[in-house]
């Protein structure tokens, strides 16, 4: 699903496969009422989109705890809040224990309960599907799959000791899982294969091994032991010059082979008898290690095979479903971080972006690997997953003043397909920092579906104490400065500790720019010595993408002359028309 592409229409009728449409993500489900218009992925330039009955979609979304959804009762008073928090879609889990109760048994009571009140409520849905793991754990299966543990068998510690996970390595929980996510994606086919409420499916939640390094049950030593998947190393020799750099090095350092055990390829996994703590803070890690080392590998033999492994398995699941009704699919990512910098401490095989071409090899069902990102290096996370043709994808995140800002950032910066902060039962309504955020964004959503991919839009992201930012964009360097000073009352408002610049070319020397609490200045990038003038200078709305202006600001309103000021209470939009003089 990643490489989708509108030129399919014009392919002649009698080339246009069962297998060709099926990589475009629009094969119709068994017996399930679908169109040509189901929400798929599509390439914009060098961005990729999310397309909605033929127009692409921004999605403004939130997630929900992960218990809500299982109580349509509990979600019936937090509807009016979504919609107040100017949300446009809904993250809400589906659990393989409320689905399949008993084995063979389905009832999704539940998920068209969840889909019709998000429809009375104007929302499109997100769902997570909670199968095999949630955070590295196996809590949400059904009852007859966690008491049979002969039949489905758990992840083993280095000692023997099974630990509170499925195993990958089990074909009897593969198929399983397999089978009861077929069933929600027939049925969701079934019910909304015309209306397209449901946009988009996670599969599974942070998985991977926690508490060590990988599994070593009988299977996964066997299969440890034994050569690295031809698959795998094929993909890796194809796409050598484009690993991501982490993986390049360490396939590099240990001989570039194309044949061979698992150590022998990627190298020495966890040493033998090593503890592995439940996070690493320091002891045992050294001050500077705990600063430092969450940015290395750690063992990176054991996280490669479990990715491996991992990806497999959710290839399986993910290409089930979507032979019964193809919503795009992705998976998230618990990150690894200074308080889990050693796999294990955070789990071990997941979707990380020092794994992310293993996965891409492993599961071409999966449209898009995804950080849940709680770390303060949000900047640096966006930029290590947004490569290797990876969209980026946001499912979880904060949700506060800084979170408001890293929604327009991303967006901005990095063509998000995405943003959506976690827990959205707690800070839900229309007088919140994500609320106003996402009212201006709605705003702006056509101009940023139509830059998208085309290097005529980008952001910035501005601290209280940090220094100023500066970024290109056309022929114009622009610098963006926190500032808090404005002219009337002071402001009952604050802003927060972070804020976002967007920033938009829409045509020779005229941009349009969305930002708060900040002065905006320009210069030229072609002829540096020439001074840049405000032609131009207009505040104002979008409604139904086109622009209302309000006041023309070209005088006490730019300070010096020469910037863009932004009130600090609350984001605006600008539109500015540039000049050059001697």
């Amino acid at each position: 699903m990643r490489t989708l592409t509108c030129l399919f229409f014009r392919l002649p009728a009698l080339v246009i496969s069962v297998a060709a449409i099926t990589v475009l993500g629009l094969v119709p489900s068994r017996g399930a009422t679908t169109d040509l218009t189901a929400p798929h992925l599509q390439k914009q330039g060098t961005a990729t989109q999310l397309v909605v009955d033929g127009q692409p979609f921004l999605i403004r979304g939130a997630e929900l705890n992960n218990s809500s959804a299982s109580s349509l009762d509990y979600l019936k008073s937090l509807w009016p809040r979504l919609v107040a928090s100017r949300l446009n879609t809904v993250l809400a889990t589906v659990s393989w224990e409320l689905i399949e109760p008993e084995e063979g048994k389905f009832d999704f009571k539940r998920v068209d309960g969840l889909i019709d009140e998000a429809r009375a409520s104007n929302l499109r849905l997100v769902l997570l599907w909670f199968g095999s793991w949630k955070n590295g754990k196996s809590t949400y299966q059904p009852l007859w799959v966690k008491t049979n543990q002969a039949r489905f068998p758990l992840v083993q510690n280095e000692q023997g000791k099974s630990l509170n996970t499925l195993t990958p390595f089990s074909d009897a929980n593969c198929e399983s899982d397999t089978r009861a996510f077929a069933a929600l994606m027939r049925h969701l086919g079934e019910v909304d294969g015309r209306r397209h409420t449901v946009l988009m499916i996670q599969v599974e939640n942070e998985m991977g091994v926690l508490e060590d390094s990988r599994d070593y049950g009988p299977v996964a030593n066997q299969a440890f032991a034994g050569p690295v998947p031809e698959e795998l190393m094929t993909y890796l020799v194809a796409h050598k010059d484009a690993l991501v750099p982490e993986l390049r090095e360490l396939w590099a350092a240990n001989g570039s082979k194309t044949s061979g055990t698992w150590t022998e390829v990627f190298g020495p996994g966890k040493p033998a008898g090593k503890e592995i703590p439940v996070r690493t803070l320091s002891p045992p890690l050294t001050e500077q290690e705990h600063e430092t080392a969450w940015r290395k590998l750690h063992w990176p033999v054991d996280e490669i095979f479990m990715a491996w492994r991992y990806a497999r398995y959710l290839n399986k699941v993910a290409a089930a479903g979507q032979a019964e009704y193809p919503l795009p699919m992705y998976v998230n990512a618990w990150l690894q971080q200074r308080d889990h910098a050693w796999p294990g401490t955070y789990p071990s095989g997941g979707p990380l972006p020092q794994v992310i071409n293993v996965w891409q090899a492993g599961a071409p069902a999966i449209g898009v690997l995804a950080p849940d990102i709680y770390v303060p290096e949000f900047e640096e996370v966006c930029e290590r997953y947004h490569r290797c043709g990876n969209p980026l994808f946001i499912p979880e995140a904060r949700g506060d003043g800084p979170g408001a800002a890293q929604a327009i950032w991303a967006f901005g910066r990095h063509d998000a397909i995405a943003y959506s902060p976690f827990g959205i039962d707690r800070f839900a309504g229309a007088d919140t920092e994500l609320a106003q955020a996402y009212d201006i964004i709605a705003q702006v959503s056509p101009l940023i579906l139509e830059h998208q991919g085309k290097g005529t839009m980008t952001a910035l992201l501005v601290d209280r104490d940090g220094a100023p930012q500066t970024v290109r964009l056309g022929d114009y360097h622009i610098e963006a400065r926190y500032s808090v000073r404005t002219f009337g009352p002071a402001s009952a408002n604050p802003p927060p500790e972070r804020v976002a610049g967007l920033f938009i070319s829409i045509g020779p020397d005229e941009y349009v720019v969305v930002g708060r609490a900040m002065n905006v200045y320009f210069t030229s990038a072609v002829t540096p010595a020439d001074s840049v003038g405000l032609g131009t200078v207009e505040e104002g709305v979008y409604t139904d993408g086109r622009w209302v202006p309000g006041r023309r600001l070209n005088g006490d309103e730019t300070p010096e002359w020469k910037a863009l000021r932004f009130r600090a209470e609350n984001y605006g939009i600008q539109r500015v028309k540039l000049y050059r003089y001697h």
